[in-house]
């Protein structure tokens, strides 16, 4: 069973909004070359046909490339939240230059389209993409109107009257092309949105849980701490004048001292509870990817949870110890039930000259794990190299096997 951590989901997210910021960004950029193209493309029929000469279409060609370079720009700086002043207006002065070519070619008249298009990606209001379409649907009008009076045959004084014609026109164009980009501009705010919304609830979550946990400990702990500590100080009053009475209430504190580590105990285990199968397999790869070689046994089907989470524990425990105390190549990990418990035994091969077999606070910590559930812990040598650690966790009565097969002693092969 794949179990995902909080910090895996957290890089599934990130590595979603990267994909999708990506392939935002590449769409704007076929878009681009496309425009590019469309330049590129009118200005062979034009030197064809005499109407403008290497020089020019150099400048074109070189004019082309900046633009281009400034449109990626502006997008990436549009969707990360807004392009610079001065990135606009030296993109604004280079479509102005390209845009005279209106009069080689009436095609040219995309361009000023296509800048408009990059501009709106940065936040901008209703009113300033307004202004933006009209001074460029203006500025597109004048020039397509008099590349259009050039080509009149004979003298038409009328042919000025296509300026209103072409102003709606281009008007309506960048409108068009802005409201196209705005609507995935706001796609990709909506994909920023989700993104921080999904950290806000993760957030959230972890608090409410912490306050929770805050007052269940608070409820568990706060009535029996105020007893010890007023049968504490009552022992002490009398410890001189009546000590058989002192020591009745000292044997209270002792009892609800035990019953209140019981009770946090029930409760924090709910909290750290583990899954043994993921466990085995995180053990596996985390000691494999420092360098010992872990065989492990598949967990024995349908135990029962508070003992898997015990095992995990032991487990995981065990892992730890092989790191950093031992210099073990090679781990095993041996899950077997035997009719009414279920024996874990870790054997490495790394037993360092000293403290082997010193406890520390966690085998510690883990033989007071398995005695609540009854069962027993040990971890020693074993053998001339080897370390062994062995847990013996009683299955339920309802989960027993059905044949009373006696646990075997430490260390015993199978």
């Amino acid at each position: 069973m794949a179990v995902a951590t909080k910090a895996e989901l957290e890089e599934q997210n990130a590595v979603r909004l990267e994909r999708y910021r990506k392939v935002t960004q590449r769409s704007f950029m076929m878009a681009g070359v496309s425009f590019m193209a469309v330049g590129l493309g009118a200005l062979g029929p034009s030197y064809a046909e005499g109407d403008i000469g290497l020089p020019l279409v150099l400048l074109a060609v070189t004019g082309l490339g900046l633009l281009l370079w400034f449109y990626l720009r502006l997008v990436r700086t549009g969707l990360d939240g807004g392009a610079a002043r001065r990135d606009i207006v030296l993109s604004g002065a280079v479509t102005a230059g390209l845009g005279a070519m209106i009069l080689t070619n009436p095609v040219w008249c995309v361009i000023p389209a296509f800048w408009v298009s990059a501009v709106v990606l940065s936040p901008v209001t209703r009113r300033q993409i307004t202004a933006l379409c009209a001074g460029t649907a203006a500025y597109c009008a004048v020039l397509s109107t008099i590349s259009a009076g050039r080509r009149i045959e004979g003298e038409n004084p009328t042919w000025y009257l296509v300026l209103p014609g072409f102003f709606v026109l281009f008007l309506a164009t960048c409108l068009l092309v802005a409201w196209v980009n705005r609507y995935q501009r706001r796609m990709w705010d909506m994909h920023l949105e989700a993104y921080a919304a999904r950290d806000a609830v993760a957030r959230l979550a972890v608090t409410e849980e912490r306050l929770r946990f805050s007052r269940d400990l608070h409820d568990l702990l706060g009535h029996s701490l105020s007893l010890i500590a007023v049968k504490s100080e009552l022992a002490m009053r009398m410890a001189e004048t009546d000590p058989p009475r002192a020591g009745a209430e000292m044997a209270d504190v002792r009892t609800a001292a035990r019953e209140a580590l019981r009770e946090v105990r029930a409760a924090v285990r709910g909290y750290r509870a583990v899954e043994l199968d993921a466990e085995l397999a995180g053990v596996r790869a985390v000691l494999e990817a420092a360098g010992v070689r872990c065989e492990a046994d598949e967990p024995p089907a349908d135990l029962p949870s508070e003992v898997g989470a015990v095992l995990a524990w032991v487990i995981r425990e065990g892992a730890t110890n092989v790191i950093k105390h031992s210099e073990a190549r090679r781990c095993t990990v041996a899950l077997t039930v035997y009719g009414h418990a279920v024996v874990l035994e870790m054997r490495n091969d790394g037993v360092r000259a000293r403290g082997a077999g010193s406890p520390g606070s966690g085998l510690t910590g883990l033989e007071e794990r398995v005695a609540v559930l009854g069962g027993e812990f040990g971890a020693g040598r074993h053998g001339r190299d080897g370390f062994l650690l062995r847990a013996v966790v009683p299955l339920p009565a309802g989960d027993a096997g059905p044949a009373a097969e006696p646990v075997p002693a430490a260390g015993r092969e199978r």
